[in-house]
């Protein structure tokens, strides 16, 4: 089936068409490899080896669940999640709704700048809160390529980092390959102890992000609502996420499966700072400094695409339109403050990630009552079987936060 377009007089091919319909998906999978994703999967590996592989299997494939039904509902409503949910919610509740977004997405920034101020911090040995500085104002130019250059260009810059991000986490892994029996026998389901629970809700809160799902329906609305048929940009979505995410989940267990491999056993891996000293030891240096690199480029991607959900968030909840360097401005501090104060960078990013597995309720109750109502999709509403398992992920995010907070309270 060909699509007529007057391009040199010739028709371009279906399969070319469709490919550039892609690209939404693989910005807000930068999500997923954001510095809260390093801290937490390293952290999981040094301390448990191969033990919670399972629970990043299962959360890639809530994220491929999740981001696809976020991105469709933009693509058949054209209105974004928060848009949707602030047509349909009382002022009061709606800003409750808004706030706890917010603490979400501030906890999100905090990660991304923590995380791109140590690349820099390794890779030059800049002071922490000066490194932190630099990543707010590359993030601001990032954005202007939104804002003047339209979506398209941002699409391809984050790509070409979400490049950089893949090369510089893999490499270490053609250096000293994990242990393939050892990694198969991690995708059993078990924990060991509070520590490993609190872990794994770093991993799933670091991998389903709240906030990606509340953008990718702005991403997919702006990008394609009303400019092709129905079906067909659905179709698109379809893959575009899969292909995404298949990158962005390839990339969480390698760095998981590198701590295990490369680093259990090691002094002072509790660290991103200590993990990547043991790199540099055990893989040499230039596999340190391409992790670094990657580090810093996650730290850049993700900070951008942050600003961009916050913005995305408040304009949809509040409607309010805030200016995305006033935004990137105000959910600087924060992060700044805290690497003025000297806190510890790697436990910062793992709580923060914490705090986004307490939110990932909240966006996807909604997300998977909108997507399954025939009254918002019609004919593009979710069936059974995606519903049933929509809300088996809900469950799961919210089975694994009570265990947290019981193991916690209990000092167990």
């Amino acid at each position: 089936m060909l699509r007529v377009e007057k391009r040199l007089g010739r028709p371009k091919p279906a399969a070319a068409a469709a490919v550039g319909l892609i690209g939404p998906a693989f910005v807000a999978s930068i999500a997923y490899v954001d510095p809260g994703n390093v801290a937490a999967n390293l952290t999981s590996g040094a301390k448990y080896g191969y033990l919670l592989v399972w629970v990043l299997v299962a959360a890639n494939l809530m994220a491929v669940l999740v981001q696809y039904q976020s991105a469709k509902l933009g693509v058949v409503t054209g209105r974004s999640l928060p848009e949707l949910l602030g047509t349909r919610m009382r002022t009061g509740p709606r800003r409750a709704f808004w706030l706890q977004a917010e603490l979400v997405a501030v906890a999100t920034d905090l990660a991304e700048v923590v995380g791109g101020a140590v690349g820099l911090h390794l890779l030059f040995g800049l002071p922490l809160p000066l490194a932190g500085a630099i990543i707010g104002v590359v993030s601001v130019g990032l954005l202007t390529v939104q804002n003047r250059g339209g979506q398209r260009p941002f699409e391809f810059v984050i790509m070409g980092l979400l490049v950089v991000i893949t090369l510089g986490f893999l490499a270490g892994l053609v250096v000293n390959p994990p242990d393939p029996a050892a990694a198969a026998a991690g995708l059993l389901p078990r924990f060991d102890g509070a520590g490993s629970v609190l872990l794994a809700a770093s991993m799933l809160g670091a991998t389903v992000m709240p906030h990606a799902i509340y953008l990718h329906s702005a991403l997919a609305r702006d990008r394609h609502y009303g400019n092709h048929e129905t079906t067909r940009l659905v179709r698109a979505t379809r893959w575009d996420v899969v292909s995404a995410l298949a990158v962005a989940g390839a990339v969480n267990i390698g760095m998981l499966l590198l701590a295990a491999a490369t680093l259990p056993g090691v002094d002072g891996t509790g660290t991103i700072e200590g993990a990547h000293a043991a790199i540099v030891q055990h893989l040499g240096p230039v596999i340190g400094v391409v992790f670094a690199v990657g580090l810093l480029a996650s730290g850049l991607a993700s900070t951008s695409v942050g600003c961009y959900a916050g913005a995305a968030i408040m304009q949809g909840l509040l409607r309010v339109r805030l200016p995305l360097v006033a935004r990137r401005v105000a959910t600087l501090i924060p992060a700044l403050l805290l690497l003025v104060l000297g806190v510890d960078p790697t436990w910062a990013l793992v709580i923060s990630q914490v705090v986004l597995s307490f939110g990932i309720p909240f966006a996807l109750v909604p997300l998977i009552r909108l997507t399954g109502s025939r009254d918002v999709m019609g004919e593009h509403a979710d069936g059974w079987p995606l519903r049933i398992a929509a809300g088996a992920s809900v469950s799961l995010v919210v089975a694994l936060n009570a265990a947290l907070l019981f193991l916690t309270l209990t000092g167990r």
